[in-house]
C-alpha cells in the first residue's frame, strides 16, 4: 500500500535533517588570481602560486588560456579566444588540468579549430574522448624500423626520395614554389590507401585553406581526413597549439594500430607565433629574437611521429612539416633547426619552378635519410640507377652550355636525361598509381622514350595508364596488390609501352634529340 503524502513528506524531512547533522562544515580554500595586464592575446596574472606550466586557466566570461611562463611574481598566460573581453582586474582560476582536444573517428571529414571545435557548419562533434595536446614521444624500444612505403603519387619523390610510414620528411622552399601542393597531392594519393590524413593550417590565409579543402574534396577522400585550421587572423595562442593538437588527433589512430599522415603547413609561421608569444611574455630573446627553446618545441613535436612496434599495435604516424625559406637560404635559423630534426627534406627550387619544372624539386639538395628500403619493391627494381643517371645528366647539361660538340656517348646521356626530366614533371592534383610510376620509369630506363621528342612525352604519359589498364590489367592489379614486379608482369608492361611508343613515333616529326 502506497504511503500517504504526509508520510512521504515526514520521511523526506527526517532524511534531510540526518544528512545536515552528519555534514562536516569546513572552509574551502579557492585560489583566485587577478589580471594585471592584457594585450595582443597575452595576459599577465598575479596570484595563483600553485599553477603549473601549461595549465589551463579560466577567466571571467568563460575565456580560457594556458600558462606559458611562470615568473616569481607573475604568470604569462596565452589566451585562446575572446581576448578582447579580458580586462585588467578580472579574476582568474586554475583548472588543475592541461589543454585537451577531442580525438576519434568522429572528427573524420570535419573542419575544426585547434581546440577541436567544429567550424564547418555541420553541427557538433559527438566524440567524448579527450587527450592532452602535449604527450611524450614513443620510447626507442617501442619503435619499429621504417620500412613500409607511403606512396605520394609524385614520381619525382617516390623514385628519388622515397617516403616511409613513420618518417618525418621536411618540405622546404621559398614562397609560392608548390610546397603545399606536394603535401596536398600526397593526401589525395591516400584515397586508395589505409592512411588517415590530418592537415594542420598554421597562419595561412582563409582563401588558401579553402582551396586546400576543396582540392581534397574534389580529388581525394575527405571522409578520411581531418582539417585543422588556425588561420592568420586567429589568436597567437590558437596558432601555437595547432600543430600539437593535430599531432594528438593523428596519434589516436596510430595508437590504435592504424596508419596516419599529418601535414603541418607551416612551421615557419608557427615559429613566428612562438617568437611573438615569447617577446610578449618577456622571455629572454635569442638568435633572431626567437626564444631559446624554439628548437625544443619543434623537436618534441616531430619526435611524436613514429612507426610503433608490433607489441604496441604496429601503427604509424608520418609527418610532413612544411617550412618557408627566404631567397633559398637553407642556412637560416629555423630551416637549419628543422633539417636537423627531420629524416630528410624535399627542397623546392624557385628557378626550376619558373622554368616550368613542376614539382620544382631540387634533386641535388633534397634527400631522404631513411633510404631506399622504404620504396615499393617494384619501383626500386626499375628505378635502381635513375637518380644517378639524372644527376649525371644535370652535370653534363651544365657543361655543354659552354659550347662544344659532345661525343656520341654524351649525346645519348643528354637524350636519356632529358626524357627523365620530362617524365618527372607532373601536374598538380594528378597523383599516379604505383603501376603507372613503374611503367613510366620502365619506359625511360629501357630507352623506349629515347626516340620520342620531348614534346611528345606529356602525351605519352597521359595515355600510358589507360593503355596498361586495357592491355596489362592483371599486371597492374598484381603491382598494386603486392608492390612487386615479376617477370611476366614486366613483359606485359613492356609490350604495352612498346605499342604506345610505336603509335606515337610517326607523329614525332623531326624534333629529335
Amino acid at each position: 500500500m502506497a504511503k500517504k503524502p504526509d508520510a512521504l513528506a515526514d520521511d523526506w524531512l527526517r532524511t534531510a535533517r540526518r544528512k545536515v547533522s552528519d555534514a562536516t562544515l569546513r572552509p574551502r580554500v579557492e585560489e583566485v588570481g587577478q589580471v594585471e595586464e592584457v594585450g595582443d592575446g597575452i595576459a599577465l596574472i598575479s596570484g595563483l602560486p600553485e599553477v603549473r606550466l601549461d595549465e589551463l586557466l579560466h577567466f571571467e566570461g568563460e575565456q580560457t588560456g594556458f600558462a606559458q611562463t611562470l615568473d616569481e611574481s607573475r604568470i604569462g598566460c596565452v589566451l585562446f579566444d575572446g581576448a578582447d573581453s579580458v580586462r585588467a582586474g578580472d579574476a582568474v582560476r586554475g583548472s588543475g588540468d592541461v589543454v585537451r582536444v577531442p580525438v576519434g573517428k568522429e572528427l573524420l571529414g570535419r573542419v575544426v579549430d585547434p581546440l577541436g571545435r567544429p567550424i564547418d557548419g555541420k553541427g557538433p562533434i559527438a566524440g567524448r574522448e579527450y587527450l592532452p595536446i602535449e604527450r611524450p614521444a614513443p620510447a626507442i624500444i617501442d619503435r619499429e624500423l621504417v620500412t613500409e612505403p607511403v606512396q605520394t603519387g609524385l614520381l619525382v619523390i617516390d623514385t628519388l626520395f622515397a617516403l616511409g610510414r613513420g618518417q618525418r620528411e621536411l618540405i622546404i622552399g621559398d614562397r609560392a614554389t608548390g610546397k603545399t601542393t606536394i603535401a596536398i597531392d600526397t593526401i589525395i594519393s591516400q584515397r586508395s590507401s589505409d592512411i588517415i590524413c590530418v592537415y594542420v593550417a598554421v597562419g595561412q590565409k582563409s582563401s588558401s585553406v579553402r582551396r586546400v579543402i576543396e582540392a581534397v574534396e574534389t580529388y581525394g577522400a575527405p571522409e578520411r581526413c581531418i582539417f585543422m585550421v588556425a588561420e592568420a587572423s586567429a589568436s597567437p595562442g590558437l596558432q601555437w597549439i595547432a600543430p600539437f593538437a593535430g599531432m594528438t588527433m593523428a596519434e589516436h589512430f596510430r595508437d590504435h594500430g592504424q596508419h596516419a599522415l599529418i601535414v603541418i603547413d607551416d612551421l615557419s609561421k608557427h615559429a613566428a607565433s612562438h617568437r611573438e608569444i615569447g617577446l610578449l611574455t618577456r622571455q629572454p630573446p635569442g638568435r633572431e629574437a626567437y626564444p631559446g627553446d624554439v628548437f625544443h618545441i619543434h623537436a618534441r613535436l616531430l619526435e611524436r611521429a613514429a612507426k610503433l612496434s608490433a607489441e604496441k599495435g604496429g601503427g604509424s604516424l608520418t609527418a610532413l612539416p612544411v617550412a618557408e625559406t627566404d631567397a633559398g637560404n637553407l642556412s637560416a635559423y629555423i630551416p637549419t633547426n628543422l633539417i636537423s630534426i627531420t629524416d630528410g627534406q624535399i627542397v623546392l627550387n624557385t628557378k626550376l619552378f619558373h622554368e616550368g619544372q613542376k614539382p620544382a624539386v631540387d634533386a641535388g639538395t633534397s634527400v631522404s635519410r631513411v633510404g631506399g628500403k622504404t620504396q615499393a619493391r617494384a619501383l626500386r627494381e626499375v628505378a635502381e640507377t635513375l637518380r644517378l643517371d639524372y644527376a649525371q645528366f644535370l652535370e653534363l647539361e651544365m657543361f655543354t652550355r659552354f659550347g662544344g660538340m659532345p661525343d656520341t656517348r654524351v649525346r645519348a646521356q643528354l637524350t636519356r636525361g632529358a626524357r627523365i626530366r620530362a617524365i618527372l614533371s607532373q601536374g598538380q592534383h594528378m597523383p599516379l598509381r604505383l603501376a603507372d610510376e613503374v611503367a613510366l620509369v620502365l619506359a625511360v630506363q629501357t630507352g623506349q622514350l629515347d626516340g620520342l621528342p620531348e614534346s611528345a612525352i606529356p602525351a605519352f604519359r597521359a595515355a600510358l595508364p589507360g593503355a596498361i589498364d586495357a592491355g596489362a590489367g592483371e599486371a597492374v592489379a598484381s603491382i598494386e596488390a603486392t608492390g612487386a614486379l615479376d617477370g611476366e608482369a614486366k613483359d606485359r608492361l613492356m609490350h604495352e609501352i612498346e605499342a604506345q611508343v610505336r603509335g606515337m613515333a610517326p607523329d614525332a616529326g623531326t624534333d629529335r634529340k
